[in-house]
């Protein structure tokens, strides 16, 4: 069995009794049915991961005994940061969780004319909370030990002129351009893809006047939630480190 890991966002110390949440609690002792002395894994987004040992206490508290730091890194050598056009439900999820198994350093949700989400603001800090929750869970399955930079949720107008990087890309399945033209070397990209229907016009202009370059991925048309991780998951194969 692997050894099971499990994310605290805390300062941890090698030597350390480190007190576990409830829910941690649940899912290792009720969900996986580990007992006292089991070994884990802990990591806290910071880099590195740390093995530990369970214990049970009086009093019902569960801790982890923290043993040793293993420095390893999994991080991917390029940095992808992807603004992503809100979809709807499941498909939102599914793209939070594939792009962070697939190394992308950052994610921005993003509100463009044709996103069908609306919701105030104290229910999309809510959801950008649950995005979270879904990429540290990615973390904890894909052994990544530093979780991806989750921004909070912007309007298209207000992120484009904040981003950089070595190529600027937008997703358009009109363009030829594709991503063997990229330049070799490259390190930093910036990738926007839109919702459902995609980004209209004036938002592609947009982005076109902010540096990004128009890209498509081939002939077949691809929905919102498969579109970023087909094309993240070239670059990963031309710039970063899927093999």
């Amino acid at each position: 069995m692997r050894i099971p890991r499990i994310y605290l966002n805390q300062t941890l110390k090698v030597h350390q009794i480190t007190p576990l949440d409830k829910e941690t609690v649940r899912y290792l002792c009720s969900v996986l049915r580990l007992s006292d002395g089991a070994e884990v894994i802990v990591f806290n987004g910071r880099g590195g991961e740390y093995h530990g040992i369970l214990k049970h206490s009086r009093g019902n508290q569960t801790s982890v005994d923290v043993c040793r730091f293993d420095a390893i890194e999994r991080e991917s050598p390029l940095h992808v940061h992807v603004g992503m056009g809100i979809s709807r439900g499941e498909r939102m999820d599914l793209v939070m969780q594939k792009l962070t198994e697939l190394g992308v350093t950052e994610i921005t949700p993003l509100l463009t004319r044709r996103v069908e989400v609306k919701l105030p603001e104290p229910r999309m800090t809510k959801k950008n909370l649950h995005w979270q929750k879904i990429a540290i869970s990615a973390c904890q399955q894909c052994q990544r030990n530093r979780l991806p930079l989750l921004h909070p949720t912007c309007h298209l107008g207000e992120w484009l002129p904040t981003v950089n990087g070595d190529a600027k890309l937008v997703l358009d399945h009109r363009e030829a351009n594709s991503l063997g033209g990229l330049k070799a070397g490259t390190r930093q990209i910036t990738l926007l893809v839109g919702p459902e229907g995609g980004l209209d016009d004036v938002e592609i202009k947009a982005a076109q006047t902010s540096g990004f370059v128009g890209l498509g991925l081939g002939p077949r048309v691809f929905r919102t939630e498969t579109a970023p991780l087909v094309a993240v998951s070239v670059l990963q194969a031309l710039f970063g480190d899927l093999q």
